[in-house]
């Protein structure tokens, strides 16, 4: 039995945002080349709240609006036996008719973001993995697992992930590896090590220890995360991906605030037939995102913010020339152990016990009129109950555009 298969039956998989992947990652590589492809296109978007989070009776509350989203892609992949690299990029900009009400925003809002992926094998034993992700856009995808708002200015992500896989005996391999995580004024380092024991020919078990260290413009933390998991392969089409343990969290400048939490993660993608395919993940854990929150107009910071998601996504061929396309979102989080940000405000000096709950549905079709030219369209719901100021909201999006690709 070659341990190449505990190496690459599923590349290490971790909750830094890899890629437009995101959780749904499930270490699938690119498996031909594809020479660089250009796609250009626009939509035209109706969207009834496109600033959610504006305070009732402000400007801006329940603000709908028309836009415009012109775009260009690049898309690259060159695989040789041992190396693979693959780079996707977008550029574009949303342009509102009639502009934004809320105070600040602008009218023209360009977007960006790339993609690079570089797996080379340096001999038989030896392997070397990167993974990285650039964008500069209105709102985070749910999928990438870090913010939710949506604010009137773009965030700028950057995430990469560097990693030496070795085969240290015919069953028994290893990850290694350092990653980076920067959105907007918050940043992280990690560094993994993941032990890989090759069960079954479909089955590869897997133990890791992790730290993660954040900083930035609110509290910084220290998180150990110590789990184990299981990468199996269901049939030839299918694969999921699995990982459950503890989480040590520190914060840097409170010390009583330490914690132990449970951490669980999965991930899965099936190609149920030729024209039916599936994706999904789950994730438990503590987060460093959105801790700063409003309550009653005072700013409180949550040092405990317990968030539970879950996604699926997928696509089913209709006819040769039509494919639909659909997905859920659930975000569950729980705000606790807050501190009034400025002690000279009025209210309690704690606050604790709060929940948030985000829903996101989406349903669209794609038609290939020919070779090159696509029409889609696509109907976006959201809805947030939240105990925080501004958070309560629902949302309708509509888009339909069409592109050209050569």
């Amino acid at each position: 039995m070659k341990l190449k298969t505990a190496l690459t039956i599923a590349t290490l998989a971790t909750t830094v945002p890899l890629f437009s992947q995101g959780l749904y990652y499930v270490g699938q590589e690119a498996t031909k080349s594809i020479p660089l492809t250009w796609t250009v296109g626009a939509s035209m978007i109706w969207d009834d709240n496109v600033t959610p989070t504006a305070p009732e009776g402000s400007l801006g509350f329940e603000d709908a609006v028309w836009s415009i989203n012109p775009y260009v892609e690049a898309n690259y992949t060159v695989i040789d036996p041992r190396t693979s690299i693959n780079f996707s990029a977008r550029a574009g900009m949303n342009y509102y008719f009639d502009g934004i009400a809320a105070p600040g925003a602008s009218d023209t809002i360009p977007s960006f973001r790339s993609g690079f992926d570089f797996n080379h094998s340096i001999s038989p034993r030896l392997r070397f993995s990167s993974r990285s992700f650039i964008a500069y856009e209105m709102e985070p995808q749910f999928a990438l697992g870090i913010s939710n708002d949506r604010t009137t200015d773009p965030y700028s992500l950057f995430s990469t992930d560097n990693s030496v896989g070795y085969r240290w005996t015919p069953r028994v391999g290893s990850y290694t590896g350092i990653g980076f995580t920067s959105l907007s004024d918050r940043k992280s380092w990690n560094f993994y090590h993941q032990m890989r024991y090759q069960y079954t020919r479909r089955s590869v078990l897997t133990s890791q220890y992790r730290y993660t260290a954040w900083s930035g413009d609110a509290s910084g933390s220290s998180n150990h995360f110590l789990t184990g998991g299981m990468e199996h392969r269901l049939s030839q089409n299918a694969i999921f991906l699995s990982s459950a343990g503890i989480q040590l969290r520190s914060l840097d400048n409170d010390q009583s605030q330490d914690s132990v939490s449970p951490f669980l993660e999965g991930s899965m993608r099936s190609q149920v037939n030729s024209a039916f395919g599936l994706r999904a993940f789950v994730r438990y854990s503590m987060e460093d995102f959105n801790t700063i929150q409003n309550v009653d107009g005072v700013a409180y910071e949550y040092s405990e913010l317990q968030v539970f998601r879950v996604g699926l996504t997928g696509d089913y061929r209709i006819t040769p020339r039509l494919t639909g396309a659909g997905g859920f979102d659930f975000v569950h989080t729980m705000f606790d152990a807050g501190n009034k940000r400025d002690i000279d405000d009025p209210g309690a000096d704690t606050n604790s016990g709060l929940t948030e709950d985000l829903m996101n549905g989406y349903i669209g079709l794609r038609y290939q009129i020919n070779d090159a030219l696509t029409l889609d369209c696509s109907i976006n719901y959201t809805e947030s109950i939240s105990e925080t100021d501004n958070n309560d909201y629902n949302r309708l999006r509509l888009s339909t555009g069409l592109n050209y690709t050569f």
